[in-house]
């Protein structure tokens, strides 16, 4: 059985995964369409829960500082 800690980050990364990823939709902008998908797929393939909050928290602050 997997770690209780993993599935709350990856439940949380991945509801803001499906924010980011419709609103990238409805305004037309790659940068949060594109991380949006990201946060979604992170918590299929990374399984320590460190490098998870780390790169989960590093994509879902990408879009306010990347303008595309």
């Amino acid at each position: 059985m997997g770690d209780p800690s993993l599935l709350f980050w990856g439940i949380l990364f991945g509801a803001f995964g499906l924010a980011y990823f419709v609103y990238g939709r409805k305004q037309k902008a790659m940068v949060p369409l594109f991380v949006g998908i990201a946060l979604c797929a992170l918590p299929y393939f990374v399984t320590n829960v460190f490098v998870l909050v780390i790169v989960g928290f590093i994509l879902a602050v990408l879009p306010y500082f990347v303008r595309i």
